[in-house]
């Protein structure tokens, strides 16, 4: 009888230890899962997010193969070997189903090697803020090429996108802003393009400026100031060309003698450039 009775507490305790092992095993599932699902709200909410800007432009995919097209057959027919269909799914690649605030360079970097092509010397326009009077300018004079005349610019310019988690992988509602995250699409784009743009220069090269602007016609977080003007090639580029440029009837805060465009200067004569400054360059 004792044997028997310490046989039955023994299939007591085996059963308790089993019971306590089943249970344990289920809390630590049970905290696995919940890990698991608060870090996959974690990873969807930036994206199901309502964000400041304007959202992908409709009809995303026609707009970018229609430019695509008409500057490579109408408008720069020796660039006929572009295949605007690879072009089109590499952008697309770039930023659908993805966190619009994780955007790398390595998204991009296909993309930009499809779309590339070589820039004359002594044609390339660089600009800040003064897009629209750049633009008129390259418009009637064929003799320089602002990034947005070049295929990557044409396709992308006045062009939204971003992605989404969910289908269809694009958010057609908002994108996000630089304040909001830097590592957005769009950001990110024209960071690339700019570089790219600015390597491909050489001879001489132009660089429009606002004069009429308080703070400055030069700024140092401008995409000229942070990103092109430190990825002209010494050896490429024999000379800057500064036009200042003044709003008609605006005021002329700075001239080439300016503040800001003598830290302008001292940067690019430290990185042995040639420089001119011309005030108003009709």
């Amino acid at each position: 009888m004792p044997f028997q009775q310490g046989s039955a507490r023994t299939r007591q305790r085996t059963v308790l230890l089993v019971g306590i092992v089943v249970l344990l095993v289920a809390l630590v599932l049970a905290v696995v899962l919940a890990s698991v699902l608060t870090h996959r709200k974690q990873e969807v909410s930036p994206k199901m997010m309502k964000w400041k800007d304007r959202g992908t432009t409709k009809n995303l995919q026609e707009v970018i193969l229609g430019r695509c097209y008409s500057y490579v057959m109408a408008r720069y027919p020796e660039l006929g070997d572009k295949d605007c269909l690879k072009i089109w799914e590499s952008l697309k690649h770039a930023f659908v189903y993805k966190n619009p605030c994780n955007i790398t360079s390595e998204d991009y970097q296909p993309l930009l090697e499809l779309a590339s092509h070589p820039i004359p010397c002594n044609k390339s326009l660089f600009w800040s803020k003064t897009n629209d009077l750049a633009h008129r300018y390259t418009k009637s004079n064929q003799n320089f090429l602002t990034l947005e005349d070049t295929l990557l610019g044409y396709m992308a310019d006045r062009v939204s996108w971003c992605g989404d988690p969910s289908a269809p992988g694009i958010n057609y509602e908002s994108c996000p802003k630089r304040s909001e995250c830097e590592s957005n699409p769009s950001s990110v784009f024209w960071k690339m393009a700019s570089k790219m743009f600015a390597e491909a220069a050489c001879g001489v090269v132009q660089v429009m400026l606002n004069g009429s602007i308080e703070a400055g016609a030069f700024r140092s977080s401008s995409i000229f100031g942070s990103i092109e003007i430190f990825n002209l090639n010494p050896d490429k580029v024999s000379a800057v060309r500064i036009w200042l440029m003044h709003d008609i009837g605006g005021p002329q805060s700075e001239s080439c003698s300016g503040h800001s465009i003598k830290r302008l200067k001292s940067i690019l004569e430290e990185r042995n450039f040639t420089i001119t400054c011309e005030d108003n360059y009709r």
